[in-house]
C-alpha cells in the first residue's frame, strides 16, 4: 500500500511544508485507499494513454494515475502544494506539475504539447464550488479526450447525470447529455478526505460523444432554450421560454405549437429531441 495513502505521513508533509487547507480553494484531499486506485481504474487510464489531473491536492490521486497511464499532466492552483507534490511525486517520471488556473488554461495547446501521439483522459477530484463551471468547460471547447472522471458532490453528480426527460433533470443535465453519455460510478463517505466534507460524494464518467444526440439548426440557440426553459422550473415551458428569451408569449406558444408541444408543458418533461424541436421552431420564426 502506498504511504500517500497513510494520513499521519500525509499531514507530516504538509506540516513540513508550512500547508493549510484553503476554504476559499474548496479544499479536501483524497487519503482512503481504496477510492484513488479505483477512480483510477475506472478513468479509462493506460499504458497508451495520457491523464490531465485537475487539483492533485497532494498528489494521492496522481500516483495511481501515474502507475497506470504513459504520463501525468497535473494542473494545480495553489503554488503552495508545489514543493509537496514535488516530495510526494518524486518517484514518478511521467508526472509533470503545471501552477495554472484550470479555468483559464488552454487545454487544446496542453494536449498538443503533451499529448501529440496518445489519448487522453481526463481525471480530478473538483472543488464543489466550480464544479459545473469547469466541466461545462471543459466539454464546451470540445477537447480530443476519450472521457471526464471527476469527484462530485453526490447532490451535484445526481443533477448532472439525471436523463431529460425526468424530474430531476436540470439545464446541467440537459446540456452534459448534448456533448456525453454521463454515469454515476461510485459514492464516497466524507471520511476519505482530509479535511472530511459535511456532504456525501461519489466519482462520475462523461463518456464523450462523437457526435451530439439531436442536430439543432442553432446551437448557441438550442443552449439559450435549454437555459432559460429551467429558469423558472416551476412555471410552465412558455411562461419560462417566454421571460428567459425576453420574447413574447405569443411568439413562444407559436413556437412551441410548430414543435408539437402544448404550452403548459414543463422543461423537466422534454427529450433532447423536444428541446432541439422548440429550437428549430423558434429559430424558423424569428
Amino acid at each position: 500500500m502506498s504511504k500517500l495513502t497513510d494520513i499521519n505521513y500525509i499531514k507530516s508533509i504538509l506540516s513540513k511544508h508550512g500547508f493549510t487547507f484553503s476554504k476559499s480553494l474548496g479544499q479536501n484531499f483524497l487519503v482512503n485507499p481504496s477510492v484513488c486506485p479505483k477512480m483510477a481504474d475506472l478513468c479509462g487510464a493506460d499504458d497508451r494513454t495520457g491523464v490531465i489531473e485537475i487539483g492533485p491536492g497532494a498528489g494521492v490521486l496522481t500516483n495511481e494515475l501515474a502507475l497506470r497511464s504513459c504520463k501525468v499532466v497535473a494542473v494545480e492552483l495553489d503554488k503552495r502544494l508545489l514543493p509537496v507534490l514535488e516530495e510526494t511525486l518524486s518517484g514518478h517520471k511521467n508526472v509533470r506539475v503545471i501552477n495554472d488556473d484550470a479555468m483559464k488554461l488552454d487545454f487544446h495547446k496542453l494536449i498538443e504539447d503533451e499529448f501529440p501521439d496518445n489519448e487522453v483522459v481526463i481525471c480530478a477530484n473538483l472543488p464543489y464550488y466550480i464544479t459545473s463551471p469547469i466541466l461545462m468547460r471543459l466539454l464546451e471547447e470540445r477537447l480530443p479526450v476519450k472521457a471526464i472522471t471527476v469527484m462530485v458532490q453526490k447532490e451535484a453528480a445526481d443533477r448532472i447525470c439525471a436523463s431529460p426527460g425526468t424530474r430531476a433533470c436540470g439545464a446541467i443535465s440537459a446540456a452534459v447529455h448534448y456533448y456525453c453519455e454521463p454515469e454515476v460510478l461510485f459514492r464516497v463517505s466524507p471520511g476519505s478526505f482530509i479535511p472530511a466534507p459535511k456532504v456525501e460524494s461519489a466519482v462520475i464518467r462523461l463518456n464523450i460523444l462523437k457526435t451530439p444526440p439531436v442536430t439543432a439548426k442553432d446551437e448557441k440557440l438550442f443552449f439559450k432554450v435549454i437555459r432559460a426553459s429551467f429558469l423558472q422550473r416551476r412555471k410552465t415551458l412558455s411562461n419560462s421560454l417566454s421571460a428567459g428569451l425576453s420574447m413574447q408569449k405569443a411568439q413562444i406558444n407559436e413556437a412551441l405549437a410548430r414543435a408539437g408541444i402544448p404550452a403548459n408543458a414543463r422543461a423537466e418533461e422534454m427529450t433532447m429531441q423536444q428541446f432541439s424541436d422548440i429550437t428549430d421552431a423558434l429559430y424558423c420564426g424569428v
